[in-house]
C-alpha cells in the first residue's frame, strides 16, 4: 500500500459504518403469487459484487400478516431447496390433491361414525409425567413401569 492509503483508514471506516445505517431500496423481480395471495419475491446473487446467495422473501396480503402456514412449493423455494419457483401448474395440481385429501377423509370420517364408531377417547392424564392410553395398558397389576428395570 502506498503512504496516502494508510491515512485515511479511519475516514474509510466512517463513511463504511454510517452507510451501513442507511435504509436500502430493495427492489426484488416478482415471482409469482400463491393461492393465499402471498407475492414473491428474489433478488438473484451478484458474486461481482460480494453478494453469494440469493435473497427471497414474500409480502403477504393487507390485513392477512398472521396466516395459513405458506404452500410447502413456496416454502421450499424460500428457504434455498429448489432453484426455480413452482410453476402455475404445479401449484394447481397440489391444490386439487390437498382438496381430494379434504373429501376422502371426509368420506372415511362418514363411513366410520355410520359404523357406529364413537369419537376418539381423551387421552388420560394421571400423576405420572406423560400420558397414558388404555389400548396399550396390559392389565397386569405386576408390571410397573418404575421398577422395570430392577
Amino acid at each position: 500500500m502506498a503512504n496516502g492509503e494508510y491515512r485515511h483508514v479511519w475516514r474509510i471506516v466512517l463513511r463504511n459504518f454510517f452507510n451501513s445505517l442507511k435504509p436500502r431500496q430493495i427492489k426484488g423481480n416478482n415471482m409469482g403469487k400463491d393461492y393465499i395471495g402471498n407475492i414473491y419475491y428474489e433478488i438473484p446473487a451478484d458474486p461481482q459484487r460480494g453478494k453469494r446467495k440469493a435473497t427471497r422473501w414474500y409480502d403477504p396480503p393487507k390485513g392477512l400478516d398472521f396466516q395459513e402456514p405458506l404452500p410447502s412449493e413456496w416454502e421450499s423455494w424460500l428457504r434455498m431447496r429448489r432453484t426455480e419457483p413452482p410453476t402455475a401448474e404445479e401449484i394447481a395440481k397440489n391444490v386439487a390433491i390437498a382438496e381430494q385429501k379434504k373429501i376422502n377423509a371426509a368420506k372415511i370420517e362418514e363411513k366410520r361414525l355410520a359404523e357406529g364408531g364413537a369419537l376418539p377417547t381423551p387421552v388420560e392424564r394421571g400423576a405420572q409425567s406423560f400420558p397414558t392410553y388404555p389400548e396399550y395398558h396390559t392389565g397386569d397389576p405386576s408390571i410397573n413401569p418404575k421398577n422395570k428395570y430392577r
